[in-house]
């Protein structure tokens, strides 16, 4: 039982680092960008960079959890993280750029771990520590994007970049103690895995691909919106204070429904109904934005809802359609990959996008149009069935007849 306990305060010691070093950041940039004479260029790829390393990182996390336990790899995931804070503090652009590359490097690695962890230790609890996880890393993530200026007006810009290293100290400290072998009663090294059972086999499993593309498009939704959304909304008239409310209201929004969802999502054999509310949802969201702004606190408010639902329902599922931890790390790295990825590349290409067409219809049209594809890769995930990486193949036949609760046990 205290072992039990120690887990879950590293689990809530993980969860609260995997968003502050994030978005902390992007209300200094204007900041940065004076007191380190950055580039319009430069600018642009830090606004980008965190999401990127995201991705360009997650693949790393399955492969350290298999060499020296999922333990030990978290410990040293949220100790990088620390040293990224601190670095990028130092008054050069370079340190600022890698840092901001540690401490995505290290969020990477515990965003991968995180859905295995849970799926290890708490099995029969998923719905509920994922929903708890992702309430924690919302808050934590408006937390720091709001106490930046704050911070930076009180203390300078480098201390409101270098303070997220402050909360990780803790949880290294926690997960090193976990770390130690026979500490969780079971702990072992798992052994390095057999060809078949590397995660690249998941990359001939189709529900693997569905999963990831469902959580790609939605983490490509839920950053295109964050980043452009004000600037939408005051193009339709609103004005800047609005548009950053209307912002904060969407994030706000979303809050409570990432503890609700996963909750919901793992009682459920098929979570297809939670994939159309979400869809639904963002249709006549984004369809009103662009036709009817003018009831735009209605559409933001319908928004939040729709994108506060389906990333924590996406992560959910990373826990769902596997059979034991070593799956939902391989699957949560093989997703997150391609997720953020392909998410660092959307606030990029909207902007491009509207730089075109001189303005947001185009742009709210093929968000819209990307729905369809989500909506696709959403119903085909939430089937009920997990994948096999000794085949590639999911199995619904097999699977078909049991509850959720049979499929996360070992």
């Amino acid at each position: 039982m205290k072992t039990r306990l120690w887990l879950l305060a590293g689990l809530i010691l993980l969860t609260i680092n995997l968003r502050a070093a994030i978005t902390g950041m992007p209300p200094l940039i204007g900041q940065l960008q004076r007191v380190l004479a950055l580039s319009g260029t430069q600018v642009s790829v830090l606004a980008t960079l965190p999401v990127l390393c995201l991705g360009a990182f997650a693949w790393l996390a399955p492969r350290l959890a298999r060499r020296f336990g999922a333990q030990a790899a978290v410990c040293a995931a949220v100790g990088v993280l620390a040293l990224g804070a601190a670095v990028r503090a130092l008054p050069w652009p370079a340190a600022l750029f890698a840092g901001t590359v540690l401490s995505g490097a290290g969020i990477a690695v515990g965003n991968v771990l995180l859905p295995a962890l849970i799926k290890d230790h708490f099995a029969h609890r998923i719905g509920l520590l994922t929903g708890l996880t992702m309430t924690l890393m919302a808050l934590s993530g408006a937390l720091a994007a709001g106490a930046a200026v704050p911070l930076c007006t009180a203390a300078g810009w480098q201390f409101a970049l270098a303070v997220w290293a402050v909360p990780a100290v803790p949880a290294a400290a926690v997960w090193g103690l976990l770390a130690a072998p026979g500490a969780d009663g079971r702990h072992r090294r798992t052994p390095p895995p057999t060809p078949r059972m590397a995660g690249g086999s998941l990359l001939r499993c189709a529900l693997a691909w569905w999963v990831s593309a469902f959580l790609g498009l939605v983490s490509l939704m839920f950053y295109v919106l964050v980043a452009w959304l004000p600037q939408i909304m005051q193009a339709y008239g609103y004005t800047p204070a609005q548009a950053g409310l209307m912002t904060s209201v969407m994030l706000t929004v979303g809050i409570p429904l990432g503890f609700v969802v996963p909750l919901v999502a793992a009682r459920m054999r098929s979570q297809q109904l939670l994939v159309v509310a979400v869809i639904v949802a963002k249709l006549v969201s984004l369809a009103g934005l662009m036709l009817a702004p003018a009831f735009g606190w209605v559409w933001v408010c319908l928004l939040g809802a729709a994108t506060g639902s389906a990333f924590p329902l996406a992560i959910t599922l990373l826990g769902l359609r596997t059979d034991g931890p070593r799956t939902a790390a391989d699957l949560s790295g093989m997703a997150q990959t391609i997720g953020y990825l392909l998410a660092g590349l959307g606030p990029l290409a909207m902007g491009v996008l509207h730089n075109t067409t001189a303005g947001w219809r185009v742009p709210l049209a093929v968000l819209i149009a990307l729905v369809v594809p989500e909506a696709l890769a959403g119903l085909l995930a939430a089937r009920p069935g997990h994948v096999r990486p000794h085949s590639g193949e999911d199995d619904p036949a097999n699977t078909a007849s049991r509850t959720d609760g049979e499929l996360v046990r070992q």
